[in-house]
């Protein structure tokens, strides 16, 4: 397993995309619970498929991985662990090569804890595209190139990066009943990491984007640095465990992250 600090680059010909890249995060399925939505699991997965410029990230908590030692109620759970993991495989197959990068939640940590196994790891390796996979956070990059000849060195053609678009993805921590406690915790770590374009997180089933900006004081000038924050929706129904617990229903959508440039400047737009 590669070391989180290892960027993921993903590299496409501008070409082929000069309308731009679509990245929705999957995130929060918890395939295993009684409120799993496989309506809307199953059209998600048809929309990247079946839109070419359409890719994804994966968030972690996408099977339920109910332990006996874990606060879910394992008798509760619609099928086994082993089995959650067969089914997310079969699941991610036909989208493989959409799979941009791809984090670890709590729930796949909940094996790692008890066996040393990470469910999702051994997903991505089954795929053969564990090259994208980090364990707690994912540093990812998109570039859109071309090919130009290098006029230092004859006509040799060059690969040259036009726009870029870089990524902070992690599962996310905490909860609270309202969505500004988790909001504030996502945007004050999305402080500490200079450079990003969006921080895609997940794990409080609430869906929120904001913009983030900071002040950046660089070569004797200020500037503004902005940044997105995409807290990606689950795929649950409402029921089982939040309602035990007197929480309130979360927004069900699909979050779209929309990778956009013009006039030589890149754009991020979220919608959900």
């Amino acid at each position: 397993m590669k070391s989180d600090f290892i960027p993921v680059i993903n590299k496409f010909p501008f070409a082929e995309h000069q309308n731009g890249l679509k990245v929705i995060p999957l995130a929060d399925a918890h395939y295993g619970s009684q409120e799993f939505n496989e309506t809307l699991w199953h059209n998600t997965i048809k929309r990247i498929q079946d839109d070419p410029d359409c890719y994804c990230v994966l968030v972690g908590d996408l099977i339920d991985n109910g332990l006996k030692n874990s606060v879910t109620n394992v008798y509760e759970a619609t099928c086994s662990p082993s089995v959650q993991k067969e089914w997310l495989y079969n699941e991610l197959l036909p989208i493989k090569d959409k799979i941009l990068g791809a984090v670890g939640g709590n729930h796949e940590r909940r094996t790692q804890k008890e066996a040393d196994q990470d469910p999702l790891y051994d997903v991505m390796c089954r795929l053969n595209i564990d090259r994208v996979y980090r364990q707690n956070i994912c540093f990812m990059q998109v570039r859109l190139t071309y090919v130009a000849a290098d006029r230092q060195k004859g006509d040799e053609n060059r690969e040259r990066v036009r726009y870029a678009f870089s990524f902070a993805i992690t599962h996310g921590a905490g909860g609270g009943q309202y969505i500004g406690s988790s909001a504030n915790r996502v945007q004050n770590f999305g402080m500490a990491i200079e450079g990003i374009d969006c921080l895609i997180t997940g794990h409080t089933h609430k869906p929120v984007t904001f913009p983030v900006t900071k002040l950046l004081f660089n070569n004797g000038a200020v500037a503004r640095k902005q940044f997105v924050v995409a807290v990606a929706s689950s795929f649950l129904n409402y029921g089982g465990y939040p309602a035990q617990k007197l929480m309130v229903p979360a927004a069900q959508t699909t979050t779209e992250i929309l990778l956009e440039y013009s006039n030589q400047k890149t754009h991020i737009r979220v919608l959900q």
